[in-house]
């Protein structure tokens, strides 16, 4: 139960965060605002991967992408089932933003990214909340990979 809880509220934060910017747009409000120097709010339409990598506008490579995120997706249900301890919530995390993310790839055919943080002209890739979700639940796999000494399929 808890991993449906954390994989629904990671993807409905990420919905209403992008319905609420996508509604402004729609309604004539240009999305580039500053919220602190360092970080503004800036719509972009993504067809790649996570932070814009890949981006295309061929038919079939997006599909391809499509497909393998749709994988991916799979594979992480089928390691969800089997996890056990912190893992769970790691996966449950990834997992939620990972289906935000395919849904709006699915709805939009793009995923609308809107953070944008920079230093000077220097700006890192536009993000969303699920991309926050799917990182944070990487970077800690990684972590627990390393400070575990196990490997991740003997925890499955």
């Amino acid at each position: 139960m808890k991993k449906i809880i954390i994989i629904s509220s990671i993807f409905f934060v990420d919905r209403i965060s992008k319905m609420y910017l996508i509604n402004l747009q729609e309604m004539g409000t240009e999305i580039d605002f500053y919220i602190f120097s360092f970080l503004n709010f800036y719509l972009v339409w993504n067809t790649g991967i996570g932070f814009g990598l890949a981006s295309t506008e061929a038919n079939t490579i997006y599909h391809i992408i499509t497909a393998v995120i749709v994988l991916v997706n799979i594979g992480l249900i089928y390691f969800l089932l089997k996890a056990n301890g912190i893992y769970i919530y790691l996966i449950s995390i990834i997992l939620g933003g990972s289906l935000g993310n395919l849904f709006d790839r699915i709805y939009y055919y793009a995923v609308p990214d809107f953070i944008d943080f920079h230093l000077g002209n220097f700006h890192w890739f536009v993000f969303n909340i699920a991309d926050i979700f799917i990182t944070i639940g990487i970077i800690g796999l990684i972590i627990g990979e390393f400070t575990k000494g196990k490997k991740f399929s003997e925890n499955v």
